[in-house]
């Protein structure tokens, strides 16, 4: 008889059990379909909750010898599970004293229907320690990869910068993106910039801008054969590693996104495409004794002569009568075809950002051609400069100046014959030998370059005493193998410059102090003695009437039957190790 009573005692107590068991199914069915509704994804979830990283690691950055520019670094980060939270307001209240959070935003975020949500990102390891000890439930720690720059300034225009989520934002960051955060993404991305010669042109920069009170400066070393950069540098500049501090003068890149009047540094592309062309002769001149009127313009030199003046004195003397005069000739489309094949007139295709459009004047008039003859009316950023500088004096094929060699353009031809940029070397040597140049001169080095000399331009015309000062230089010049840029904004003369502020007093001696420090160091023996006596055999040196100071001057021509494609030391087409029986 008990044993019937219990049968169905027992089955009530299985229904219950069963009961129970389907509740609890329902249960988590809900609790599951709560988890898969919310506006975080259940992966990025569970990462957080692990402890995993945020994302995938990027690649390092390295420079040409392998020096670390950019890499990654665990750091941690305090997330929070608003459901998990026992008591809104103390937590609330903690976190914000501790770690100086406005506590009714972090209240906000504590309070929204949502399973995770951050309260601060990369702690340190004291306030890591910190938030363990309060014990809060529904408080965790996530692993994220954070950038990190070890040479800080001293590469901020050309790695650039990655924001809160490891993204690239600026420079090669931007530029190499799926490179360096892609599949990848393992192989650190090489760098053609060798960080000593960067060293050195930030050091001598930043000594010009402070001792000449400029408001900046570009300096640029170039390999002239294969077109790697191996130093750029923009002042003022900034800590990659704090980049949201910097104000927005110190991010832009003057090298690559500036565009600026750079004077008689284009003369050197006016005598390239006048030779190239054959409307002047290396024996020829120009009158240069007034000067010269163009409707209501006049166009006056500031080294002013008042005499006739050989091709050569054009050049070392900084003559803009006879750059425009030389322009003239050429005529307005001549110029605007080798100006174009110069890659003077489209934006650089350097892989940067951060690149600017030239600005050249439309519609193309022939005032305009002569202006631009001595680097007016024209605009072109200091990258494009020294690249189509390298470009003329070297007549071999060569890819555009770069940063990274991966999927690089091909080789462009020359834009110039062999004849015409053995005659621009030996016209860069005589301006440094003999004229404007002197001061970039370096004991044991071939130096040959070009003074730059600009009224600045703005509204309504040039400032009054605001100039760009600027020098370029080759080296050693009988075979470039190096070329160096420097460019200073609004400097101010001091008493050994006497007062003068312009490139030859400037620029030009910042100039020679950085190929006096990176030529050794790129392993360059001084060789100058080598080829100096040939570049003295082809110059004629007598003396001519000065009308405006009265007096006798030294004059220069080039020997009128010069064979300028049999120099002896093997008429390399460049220095550069695929050219140069040196190298």
């Amino acid at each position: 008889m008990s044993r019937d009573l219990d049968l169905p005692l027992a089955r009530r107590r299985l229904r219950v059990v069963v009961g129970l068991f389907v509740l609890a199914l329902a249960i988590l069915g809900l609790r599951l379909g709560d988890l898969a509704l919310m506006s975080v994804d259940a992966a990025t979830e569970a990462r957080a909750v692990a402890g995993a990283p945020a994302s995938a690691r990027r690649a390092d950055i390295v420079d040409r010898h392998g020096n670390l520019l950019a890499t990654d670094y665990p750091k941690t980060s305090l997330f929070a599970d608003p459901a998990e939270v026992l008591d809104l307001q103390a937590t609330a209240t903690r976190l914000a004293r501790l770690l100086g959070l406005d506590r009714a935003q972090l209240l906000a975020k504590l309070s929204a229907p949502r399973r995770f949500v951050w309260v601060r990102r990369h702690l340190t390891e004291t306030e890591r320690i910190a938030v363990l000890r309060l014990g809060l439930p529904g408080i965790g720690f996530r692993t994220e990869w954070h950038r990190v720059y070890p040479q800080r300034e001293l590469t901020s225009h050309l790695v650039g910068y990655a924001g809160i989520e490891n993204q690239g934002l600026a420079g090669i960051e931007y530029s190499f993106e799926d490179r360096l955060a892609g599949a990848g993404a393992a192989a650190p991305l090489l760098l053609t910039i060798d960080l000593g010669v960067q060293e050195v042109v930030r050091s001598e920069l930043a000594h010009a801008v402070e001792r000449f009170a400029a408001t900046g400066g570009t300096g640029l070393v170039l390999d002239a054969g294969s077109g790697e950069i191996l130093g750029m540098v923009s002042l003022p500049d900034f800590d990659p590693n704090r980049y949201w501090l910097a104000p927005p003068k110190a991010r832009f890149n003057r090298n690559t996104q500036g565009t600026y009047e750079l004077g008689s540094l284009f003369k050197v592309f006016t005598a390239a495409m006048a030779l190239d062309a054959g409307v002047i002769r290396m024996d020829g001149g120009y009158d240069a004794t007034e000067p010269l009127a163009f409707g209501r313009f006049q166009i006056h030199d500031f080294h002013a002569h008042r005499r006739w003046l050989s091709v050569p004195e054009v050049i070392a003397f900084s003559s803009n009568i006879g750059a425009a005069k030389m322009a003239t000739e050429l005529g307005v489309e001549g110029q605007r075809a080798y100006l174009e094949r110069f890659g003077l007139l489209g934006r650089h295709p350097i892989r940067l950002p951060e690149v600017g459009d030239p600005q050249s004047p439309s519609p193309w008039r022939p005032i305009n051609t002569v202006t631009a003859a001595y680097g007016h009316g024209i605009a072109v950023s200091p990258l494009q400069t020294a690249d189509a500088f390298a470009r003329v004096l070297c007549s071999a094929p060569r890819p555009p100046a770069h940063l990274v060699a991966e999927d690089l353009p091909p080789a462009a031809a020359p834009v110039v014959s062999a004849e015409t940029a053995a005659k621009l070397r030996w016209l860069m040597w005589l301006t440094v030998a003999e004229g404007t140049g002197g001061q970039a001169g370096v004991p044991g080095y071939l130096v040959g370059g070009k003074t730059g000399s600009a009224d600045k331009a703005g509204a309504g015309g040039y400032h009054q005493g605001g100039i760009l000062s600027s020098f370029i230089a080759a080296f050693p010049i009988h075979q470039p193998r190096y070329v160096v840029l420097v460019t200073l904004d609004e400097p101010k003369g001091d008493a050994a410059t006497y007062g003068f502020a312009h490139g030859g007093w400037t620029a030009a001696p910042t100039v020679g102090r950085i190929i006096g420090r990176i030529g050794p160091l790129l392993g360059l023996p001084p060789e100058g003695a080598i080829a100096e006596p040939w570049f003295r055999s082809a110059l004629v040196e007598g003396e001519a009437f000065n009308g405006r100071t009265r007096r006798i001057e030294d004059s220069f021509a080039a020997v009128a039957n010069v064979e300028w494609l049999k120099e002896p030391w093997g008429n390399a087409a460049c220095g550069c190790l695929a050219c140069s029986p040196l190298g």
